[in-house]
C-alpha cells in the first residue's frame, strides 16, 4: 500500500513538472486606462519614483515599507529600493529609458519571495482629451515560476495590481 501510495506521489510530481516545462519561457502582464489629463501630467507622476507611493497598489500592502531612493532624482538613472512584508517582499526598480511624455521603462529586481529580474513599460498616448496609458510587464519564467503557474495566475494575481495602481493613477493625474 505504502509503495502504491509513493509511485503515485512520483507520477503527480513528473506530470506537474512535465506539464509546466511546457509552459512559455517569458511572461507578460498588461493592463491600460485613460485619464483624462494630459500626457505631461501623467508622465510626471511615472518618472519621478518619489510620486509612486501616492497611486502604487503595492505602496498601500505594507504602510511600514523600508524605502530608500538612489541615483538621479528622476527620470534615467533614479532608483528605488523597497523592503516590506509579505506582501511586497524585497526588490528594487531603476529607470532606464525616459521619453518626455511618452514613455517610461524601468528595470525590475526582486529579491523575495522568489528572486525575478524584468522589465515594466508604462506607455503613454494622447488619446482626446486624456492620455491612454499601457502598462506592461515581462520577463523571463523560470522553472519555479512555471510551477507555480500551474496552480495560481500570475496574470490575474499582478493585473489587479496594476488596474488599483492605474485606477488611482487616474484620481490623482485628474485632480
Amino acid at each position: 500500500m505504502l509503495k502504491k501510495i509513493l509511485i503515485t506521489i512520483v507520477v503527480v510530481i513528473a506530470a506537474i513538472l512535465i506539464y509546466a516545462s511546457t509552459k512559455p519561457d517569458t511572461f507578460t502582464v498588461e493592463r491600460s486606462a485613460v485619464i483624462k489629463a494630459s500626457p505631461e501630467k501623467v508622465f510626471a507622476q511615472i518618472n519621478d519614483l518619489h510620486n509612486w507611493q501616492a497611486w502604487s497598489a503595492w505602496e498601500r500592502k505594507d504602510t511600514n515599507m523600508r524605502k530608500t531612493h538612489s541615483g538621479a532624482a528622476s527620470g534615467v538613472g533614479e532608483a528605488y529600493a523597497w523592503e516590506g512584508n509579505s506582501d511586497v517582499g524585497k526588490g528594487s526598480m531603476t529607470i532606464v529609458e525616459s521619453i518626455p511624455n511618452q514613455k517610461v521603462k524601468i528595470k525590475l529586481d526582486f529579491y523575495e519571495p522568489f528572486e525575478g529580474h524584468n522589465m515594466a513599460d508604462l506607455v503613454l498616448q494622447a488619446q482626446g482629451d486624456g492620455t491612454q496609458v499601457n502598462w506592461k510587464m515581462y520577463g523571463p519564467m523560470a522553472l519555479v515560476l512555471k510551477i507555480m503557474g500551474v496552480f495560481f495566475d500570475m496574470d490575474k494575481m499582478i493585473g489587479k495590481d496594476f488596474e488599483e495602481g492605474l485606477a488611482n493613477l487616474k484620481v490623482l493625474a485628474e485632480k
